[in-house]
């Protein structure tokens, strides 16, 4: 049996929406269960529609129920499939409008909180002032040039240089005892150390001792220094959940819950030993 003209448009029409993919974002989010569902129905109704179009090729029609006409039995498929088709284009843009919002927020978000953490390094290190040096330290204002007269200063007899293993163990006991100071100082040595190891956790210790000195702009530059330095890497967590505070510790509350927000998306199995200080940070932040 052939098919009018309007049946065959509208077989064609199925044909075309069922072999359609996720595009754009949409696709990027086929992970998610939404998205796997519609797919499958999709595909499904695909080969639905292939097998009908297969039939009608070879001049058949359709099964269908006993005692109705051929004719009916196509019309009542063709209008069933047109149904279920628009069902699923009205999903897949709720599902794409969706996507495309968190998306939006999210981008926003970052580019906000980039913003933000470029503002305080520029407070805590405005242009024309001392550079800054790898470990979160500053430079002489005045280096001795060459050939000038050498500085007066005697020097210090201090304690012997320790290594990188031996400071950190020092700057975190430090830390427990809230010597935070002494902690710091440990943290620049650890630092200090050109290709040290422990360069990566010297870094956290740097923002806990200036976090725990209430230097919150310091702070905020070095928890976000850490977690650039490995956004995947075991103090990648601690680092979020420390910027968070530390910018609500200098009122940016809104940038606070931005980075909580980051640190859900990018972990969404938050560590268990730090879900309790994740909700204390939303809640000194007022995150909704």
């Amino acid at each position: 049996m052939r098919l009018s003209s309007i049946q065959a448009f509208a077989l064609a029409a199925a044909l075309a929406v069922a072999g359609t993919a996720l595009p754009g974002t949409a696709r990027a989010q086929a992970e998610t269960r939404e998205g796997i569902a519609l797919q499958n129905q999709i595909y499904q109704l695909r080969q639905e529609v292939m097998g009908l179009r297969d039939q009608l090729a070879r001049g058949g029609a359709p099964a269908g129920r006993p005692g109705t006409a051929p004719s009916s039995q196509t019309n009542d498929m063709v209008a069933q499939l047109l149904t279920r088709v628009d069902a699923l284009e009205d999903q897949l843009r709720q599902l794409r409008g969706h996507i495309d919002e968190v998306q939006y927020q999210s981008q926003r978000q970052a580019a906000d909180l980039g913003k933000r953490i470029d503002d305080l390094a520029f407070q805590v290190n405005p242009q024309g002032g001392a550079p800054a040096v790898p470990g979160g330290g500053v430079q002489p204002a005045n280096p001795p040039v060459p050939g000038g007269p050498i500085p007066l200063t005697p020097p210090l007899a201090g304690p012997k240089v320790r290594t990188p293993e031996v400071a950190m163990q020092e700057g975190n006991a430090a830390l427990a005892r809230r010597d935070y100071p002494a902690a710091e100082a440990a943290a620049r040595e650890v630092l200090a150390a050109k290709t040290s190891p422990r360069a990566y956790d010297g870094q956290l210790l740097l923002a806990q001792s200036l976090f725990g000195q209430r230097l919150y702009s310091e702070a905020a530059i070095a928890y976000d220094d850490t977690y650039k330095r490995s956004r995947k890497g075991a103090h990648a967590q601690d680092a979020l959940v420390g910027l968070a505070n530390s910018l609500t510790g200098i009122n940016e509350k809104k940038a606070a819950c931005g980075t909580l927000d980051k640190l859900r998306a990018e972990f969404p199995l938050v560590r268990p030993d730090l879900r309790d200080s994740v909700a204390a940070a939303a809640q000194r932040a007022g995150c909704h």
